[in-house]
């Protein structure tokens, strides 16, 4: 037989314990929403701190900016990727610790990883590129520092080169000749293209002057080869 008020006295027990339940997952959920916001509040806060950067020129947030544009596309005839404004972006940051701020102000203004959107928005012989101009620029810059062109950077025109080669339209073969031109552009005397040329052949085994003339028409391999004829031999 129960005590007097023991039914009682249990049940608000019970209606206790499922109060305290409630309250402790409602409390939950503010706690989880009071997180988000204040997460998120921040994340706001650093990308508009980094979006005030962006008017530096030559700084990680401008270079991450215009990494950005060039995803979404500021081409004329609309939807797509601009190849060369990426590789412009690539060419003008000058050392590997600085693309390092690039990639920490791009997460800091879009809450993105910078090397994902890059695998998402180029091929693959287009992410091998950028990543083979990246490779030649040196650790670091400091006071002082000159420019040398040496076999990292002979190495890296060969992948460059490699890889506009290697580019295919669905199934069909082709060439990326702007990224060809781009390469030629840059080497500055026909010396240091004699050195690209010897750099190809330790890289892929082949003829460097071969997969040209196979990979340009008639007419295209003049032309670009007129951008190294014109160059100072040495």
């Amino acid at each position: 037989m129960y005590k007097k008020g023991t039914y009682h006295q249990q049940h608000e027990e019970e209606f206790t314990l499922k109060e305290k339940l409630q309250y402790s997952f409602m409390g939950l959920i503010v706690l989880g929403g009071s997180f988000y916001l204040g997460r998120k509040l921040i994340r706001n806060v650093k990308s508009t701190n980094e979006e005030k950067k962006t008017y530096e020129d030559g700084s990680s947030a401008t270079y991450a900016k215009q990494l950005k544009m060039a995803f979404e596309n500021d081409m004329w005839f609309g939807w797509g990727t601009d190849e060369e404004a990426i590789r412009a972006v690539m060419r003008k940051i000058p050392s590997k610790e600085v693309f390092r701020q690039v990639i920490t102000s791009y997460e800091r203004l879009y809450a993105r990883s910078l090397m994902e959107d890059m695998k998402d928005e180029l091929t693959s012989t287009e992410y091998n590129e950028m990543l083979a101009i990246l490779a030649a620029k040196p650790d670091n810059i400091r006071g002082g520092y000159k420019p040398v062109i040496g076999a990292i950077q002979y190495q890296s025109w060969a992948k460059r080169l490699k890889a506009a080669f290697d580019v295919t339209y669905g199934w069909f073969p082709g060439t990326d000749e702007d990224a060809v031109k781009a390469v030629f552009m840059e080497i500055p005397t026909q010396a240091d293209f004699n050195k690209v040329i010897a750099a190809y052949k330790i890289e892929y085994s082949r003829d460097l002057m071969s997969d040209i003339k196979s990979e340009l028409e008639i007419w295209e391999y003049a032309s670009m080869m007129k951008i190294i004829v014109e160059k100072p031999k040495v």
